[in-house]
């Protein structure tokens, strides 16, 4: 075994990378700004720049919907964020990795998480894959070995994927393509029509946090800032909770009705688990208030939140590797 094992998280939104004994050494914003197709900066300063940069300085997310979008620009802020994960002592010897990928995605997909880490300043000596939902349940604290089945939906920012888990395999999937950047287009697009106001997707999505309700409350409202429709001048407005919750409801009940779907095709022994243990929901979104309420309205099961929605996935991939580093191999 290599001297380093690191996990990977590659999400649409966000990059977490786990260090095998030291935990989560790197947590960013999975976002590139580019001159020239030259690296010009990553991560959370990347970040910073985005809708703000002038017309010579690109800012974009390499990733969409859970796979690799533009492999160069991939390649050049996963080197940039490994020479920040390796720390002071820098990036000598070999190094195996562990990835946790979407279930539903081809070989070729599969195969660029590979040869973009092999290619990377990693020096990756052994690249593994593991699917999302599997490392989404051991970050929550799930026994997955078992004969007992669980059940996670995992809302991220470009998809949603629904699994039920058994003996260490994924029973059954479904990976749609509704998250949380989604219900930020929705916002933008209703904030539009209803105010004459554009926004921006960092507004939106500071909107979603605070006003956004899956059971339909309305009594909040925020200030925003925009550019006005008509005028093209900057313009602030009161935008309230009821506008918002209109925009995402349909979105929620596509998730819920997802769910509804895989628990119809569950094999009645798994099924008996599920009712006894509850659904298990994570993710970013996951903390849109009220969204366990609706979930279990809907299915009449438990529903239960993660205490640490976003890191779960990388957490997991935490779990498998110290437990690997102790016997010695990679299990899952």
């Amino acid at each position: 075994m290599a001297r380093r094992m690191f996990g990977i998280d590659f999400g649409t939104s966000m990059i977490k990378i786990y260090k095998k004994g030291e935990g989560l050494v790197l947590d960013e914003k999975n976002v590139i700004a580019t001159q020239k197709k030259k690296f010009y900066a990553g991560g959370n300063e990347a970040y910073d720049m985005l809708e703000k940069a002038p017309e010579n300085i690109m800012v974009s997310y390499p990733m969409k919907n859970g796979v690799i979008a533009e492999i160069a620009n991939m390649q050049m802020l996963l080197d940039y964020f490994l020479k920040k994960a390796f720390g002071k002592k820098g990036g000598s010897g070999s190094s195996d990795f562990l990835i946790a990928v979407p279930t539903n995605i081809t070989e070729v997909e599969r195969r660029a998480f590979v040869d973009l880490v092999k290619n990377s300043v990693g020096k990756a000596k052994d690249v593994k894959l593991i699917e999302k939902p599997i490392t989404a349940a051991l970050g929550i604290g799930l026994d997955v070995a078992t004969a007992r089945g669980v059940m996670t939906v995992d809302i991220g920012a470009d998809t949603t994927e629904i699994a039920i888990m058994s003996i260490s395999g994924i029973v059954l999937t479904k990976l749609i393509p509704i998250g949380g950047n989604k219900l930020d287009e929705s916002i933008q697009l209703a904030v539009k029509k209803h105010y004459n106001l554009y926004i921006g997707g960092k507004t939106s999505e500071i909107i979603k946090k605070e006003l956004a309700s899956a059971m339909g409350s309305k009594d909040n409202a925020i200030r925003i800032y925009g550019r006005d429709v008509v005028t093209g001048l900057p313009k602030e407005t009161l935008i309230n909770a009821e506008l918002v919750n209109e925009s995402i409801n349909e979105h929620l009940h596509t998730i819920v009705d997802s769910i509804k779907m895989i628990l119809e095709r569950t094999p009645p022994e798994i099924s008996s688990d599920i009712i006894d243990a509850g659904i298990y929901i994570t993710g970013g979104s996951a903390k849109i208030s009220g969204l366990e309420k609706l979930i279990a309205a809907e299915t009449e099961l438990e529903v239960n939140v993660s205490d640490d929605c976003e890191n779960s996935v990388v957490n997991g991939l935490g779990v498998i590797i110290e437990e690997a580093a102790s016997k010695k191999q990679i299990q899952f």
